[in-house]
């Protein structure tokens, strides 16, 4: 757990940092062993602000990389990148970790004061590392292993850019036609009377009620739209459409593949970097959804108990049948980190197609629907005109 820690320090003034401990206590006594007055100790949730959305992750750890394998050392390397660096947040983490590192601790300890920049997942990977003394190979792991979530998570970001383009044009036409052109083929219909289609009649109405009130019309669409968006931001909605998502047949399962490559990645290079099994099972809880995570919970259990690995996720549904065959291939072979590894390039190639199929199906259908609909308010506007070519004929 992280916790928070004001205190004073001789001849700096107050401070505040960050202490990964197990309990507010034992961070207390961590900062006052560093000679440090502790004014106060609060918990603190990592990742809780919009520090590490910001903090270059992946070009911090190539350009770290690259100094380190010139043969500069890491406070060197730090100090350089600090000195490069544009961006006044940016640096001034940069400028702690030197001042960290300058105190005699190690990276691991400097980068943990700093939560919203460097995950936890992170921070473990240095920790491991520092142990093995294999900083430049960890660094080369992290970096395969964000290059290769931002793969997959591009290629399902641009799976679904075709589908949003369509839907964001098809209701800019229709608005465009609900709120411009119907409004004025209502006064063109004024004195036509009743005997016109029902549908049509309420088409009619809608431009009429437009044109009347617009502007209570507006400041209402305005509202919905700010309440919908306040209420699909709401940690419980968003919770609950995922779970709809899950349960709807052929969907569900291929969130639950995704889930489960990210998942095996990171545990794969956590293995892989020599992290012992349980906790790199407990650091990448996190990564599963509500849903996988009681199953991850009961897996641990059982792997504390003795079981193999693969019995385990197998028995709590946190395999496929590829994923299954792989990980006891693995504990046979005793390169169950790089299995795992596999195991999730398979399942992103997997997911990869799905969404270049779902693609090619879903774009065409949405067309369909939405030239429907465009089509039906036209025929509807001009229905009255071919009722009233029949009435002269």
């Amino acid at each position: 757990m992280y916790f928070k820690v004001k205190a004073l320090k001789p001849g700096v003034g107050i401070s505040v940092f960050v202490i990964d401990a197990a309990d507010a206590g034992e961070a207390g006594r961590r900062a006052a062993s560093q000679g440090l007055a502790v004014l106060s100790v609060s918990r603190h949730a990592p990742g809780a602000g919009a520090g590490r959305s910001r903090f270059p992750l992946l070009l911090f750890n190539q350009e770290l990389l690259a100094l380190l394998e010139s043969g500069v050392s890491v406070i060197e390397a730090l100090e350089t990148l600090a000195e490069k660096e544009q961006r006044p947040a940016v640096r001034n983490v940069l400028s702690q970790m030197v001042a960290r590192l300058r105190e005699g601790r190690p990276l691991s300890s400097a980068l943990v004061e700093h939560p919203d920049a460097f995950s936890p997942l992170y921070v473990a990977t240095m920790r491991t590392a520092e142990r093995t003394s294999d900083l430049d190979e960890a660094l080369r792991r992290f970096i395969a292993y964000q290059r290769q979530l931002e793969t997959i998570r591009g290629k399902l970001i641009n799976a679904a850019i075709y589908p949003t383009l369509l839907v964001g044009v098809g209701m800019l036409v229709l608005l465009f036609l609900m709120g411009y052109v119907v409004p004025r083929f209502s006064h063109i219909y004024e004195d036509v009377g009743t005997n016109l289609p029902w549908m049509s009649r309420l088409l009619l109405a809608w431009g009429g009620l437009l044109e009347r009130h617009a502007v209570s019309v507006l400041i209402a669409f305005v509202a919905v739209v700010a309440a919908l968006v306040w209420t699909l931001r709401r940690p419980e909605v968003t919770a609950g459409i995922g779970a709809a998502l899950w349960r709807i047949p052929g969907v569900g399962e291929r969130l639950r593949v995704l889930e489960l490559a990210r998942f095996y990645r990171t545990l794969g290079m956590l293995q892989r970097g020599g992290l012992a099994i349980v906790p790199a099972l407990e650091m990448t809880a996190g990564m599963l959804s509500s849903i996988l995570r009681p199953q991850l919970q009961a897996a641990i259990a059982r792997v504390r108990e003795g079981s193999p690995i693969s019995q385990a996720m197998d028995a709590h549904g946190l395999t496929t049948h590829v994923a299954s065959r792989m990980l006891r291939v693995g504990e046979r072979a005793g390169n169950i980190g790089e299995m795992m590894e596999r195991i999730a390039a398979f399942h992103d190639d997997e997911i990869a197609r799905w969404a270049e199929w779902f693609t090619r199906l879903f774009g065409p259908l949405l067309m369909l629907v939405i030239g429907l609909l465009i089509g039906i308010i036209v025929v509807l506007m001009y229905l009255p005109i071919f009722q009233l070519a029949e009435s002269l004929q």
